[in-house]
């Protein structure tokens, strides 16, 4: 078996993917044991509700036909010719009618002797008549007896028959019986004669014994409510008086015959609701808990059994993670050196599955890529040198062009020795540009170019400016890009002291401070409001697309491009005050044994 195990060798991923479908079918069998559970649950509470259903069915037509009953008592005891004759009288104390009241006493009796669930039978006419199934009751005062509900509601009803909720009995002197009354009229034998209402008094502990008899469950009830929702029975009606239990009358009173479940603060009930003919609605309570007996063993064995097959598909999916990820944590750990810029790394390949067709991808991917990065930096390299050169290469021709007119115009005047002074000042400017190629010149051949320029500029504008130059001795060996002040001095003429009344002054300074060095050309020209300055600040960090020469956004470009997005021009300026560049790159020691350029 075991060298059977050793030979069976997957060799593809979708091998190992067959095996992970199995646990899946696993999951599947724990998926199908829960509904299979769940299925046996919902049946046995169907049955269980179908059977509680039938009980208070039962319990409904008991109740019906159990007050059916006395309401043929009710209409049979109506019907007596005596009672009849009894009310017609116009005094019912005299010898004949006292001789109908005990002939009407005695019949009212022999019912109430054939029947233990009726406790008495009463009549009271409107005429005074007051006659019971007793020989000599002693009734409470006949103003009382008409006044209380069962008779007011009889005489209201024009012959229906009034079912009264569960009370106690007020009719005899010091008798107190809990009992639930049917009342009705009797319509005067004469057209204007007396009326009366017969009063039969049901015997409580029957209905009491009928619903104690039903059984819903382990803790569930039977109870009663009337049509105005007051309580006829109730197996805890105590409870219910205190507050310690309650009941959802309202949804009862509002709920047609039905089953529904109300959540409850201890735990959920279902309601069985069945209406009477006469309104009384019967209601069997249920607890969810109890209507599966076996619910809880039928959980720990699900449980049990859900937790076997859990543990299980644990194992096997922890077994097959590991198994399949293997290969692809290697590979992941290759690419995470790879990130960190190791290009010389190359994956095993073992096998002939997908991982290993990936890994050998992987490797090849790699070389690719080593060597498209080696000739980007090559290509990234002779570009940004050409970017350079080119950017060195736009210079001003205006500049070069007004600068040859002014020597033509100071020759013819015989300004001999300006036209000297300039052309000199132009040579040593033009051959300070080129300086042999090179990118970096030091400060001290960038100081002496913007200084043959100034010359230049100070003889064409006839002394409109002055100007002095102070940079610390120490950086006048440190390299910069040629070229830098040029335009930031240019713009200080062009647009500072061009317009001013007066002599302006423009003054270069050079500091170094923790490896950067700036250097400043200020002026105390007509400066630029805050608009101004923003705009002239958005448009030096977008290099100009237009091509029209040598300007700032050139410098800012050039130095970025060169030293890195932390350096460039600064710009400060205020409206008549006048404006200061400032221009950092970072300290560039002179190379040994370098010309000056």
């Amino acid at each position: 078996m075991r060298s059977l195990l050793r030979s069976f060798q997957f060799k593809s991923i979708h091998t190992k993917f067959a095996l992970a479908f199995s646990c899946l079918i696993l999951c599947t069998t724990v998926i199908l044991s829960y509904s299979a559970y769940r299925l046996s649950t919902v049946a046995v509470t169907d049955a269980s509700l179908t059977y509680t259903n039938q009980l208070i069915e039962q319990v409904n037509k008991n109740i019906q036909t159990y007050i059916g009953n006395m309401e043929s008592i009710s209409t049979l005891s109506l019907s007596n010719t005596d009672l009849k004759q009894y009310l017609s009288m116009k005094n019912p104390q005299d010898t004949e009618a006292q001789q109908l009241k005990r002939q009407i006493s005695s019949y009212f009796s022999t019912i109430v002797a054939s029947r233990n669930d009726i406790a008495s039978i009463v009549f009271i006419g409107s005429n005074g008549a007051v006659v019971s199934d007793r020989v000599s009751p002693e009734f409470k005062s006949y103003a009382e007896l008409i006044s209380q509900e069962w008779y007011t509601k009889a005489s209201r009803s024009k012959g229906d028959i009034v079912i009264s909720s569960s009370h106690v009995q007020h009719v005899y002197q010091n008798e107190y019986k809990w009992v639930v009354s049917i009342s009705k009229q009797m319509p005067s034998p004469q057209p204007g004669g007396a009326s009366g209402v017969l009063l039969v008094d049901l015997n409580f502990n029957l209905i009491n014994d009928l619903c104690n008899q039903i059984q819903l469950g382990q803790r569930g009830y039977v109870f009663i409510l009337d049509q105005s929702g007051d309580l006829i029975y109730h197996p805890q009606q105590q409870l219910l008086y205190s507050g310690l239990k309650s009941e959802d009358i309202r949804a009862l009173m509002q709920a047609k015959d039905s089953t529904f479940e109300t959540e409850a603060t201890d735990e959920n009930k279902i309601y069985t609701v069945r209406t009477t003919s006469f309104g009384w609605k019967m209601i069997g309570v249920t607890y969810a808990g109890d209507l599966s007996g076996n619910k809880k063993e039928m959980q720990l064995t699900s449980a049990m059994w859900g937790g076997i097959a859990l543990i299980i598909a644990l194992a096997i999916s922890i077994w097959l993670s590991i198994t399949l990820t293997k290969p692809i944590k290697q590979l992941e750990v290759h690419m995470k050196q790879v990130e960190k810029g190791n290009f010389d790394i190359r994956v095993d390949v073992e096998g002939a599955n997908e991982i290993s067709k990936l890994s050998r991808t992987f490797n090849l991917m790699i070389s690719k890529i080593k060597e498209l990065m080696s000739q980007t930096v090559l290509d990234q390299e002779v570009k940004r040198i050409s970017e350079l050169k080119a950017l060195q290469a736009q210079i001003q021709p205006h500049f070069l062009y007004n600068t040859l007119d002014s020597i033509i115009w100071m020759a013819e005047m015989g300004k001999v020795d300006d036209v000297v002074t300039m052309t000199s000042a132009l040579s040593k400017l033009l051959r300070s540009s080129i300086s042999k190629g090179e990118e970096l010149v030091p400060i001290r051949v960038e100081l002496a170019h913007i200084e043959n320029y100034l010359t230049i500029q100070n003889i064409r504008y006839r002394n409109k400016f002055t100007y002095d130059i102070e940079v610390d001795a120490d950086l006048l060996e440190d390299r910069s890009l040629k070229i830098v002040l040029q335009p930031l001095v240019e713009n200080a003429i062009y647009h500072g002291m061009k317009h001013l009344a007066e002599s302006g002054h423009i003054r270069i300074t050079g500091r170094k401070s923790d490896g950067v060095i700036e250097l400043k050309v200020m002026d105390n020209g007509v400066g630029m409001s805050e608009e101004q300055l923003k705009a002239l600040r958005l448009k030096t960090t977008h290099q100009s697309q237009s091509g029209k020469g040598f300007g700032l956004q050139n410098v800012n470009h050039r130095i970025q491009l060169y030293f890195g997005e932390l350096y460039g021009l600064q710009f400060e300026s205020e409206l008549e005050e006048g404006t200061t560049v400032t221009i950092t790159f970072p300290e560039m020691p002179p190379v040994p044994g370098q010309g000056e350029g």
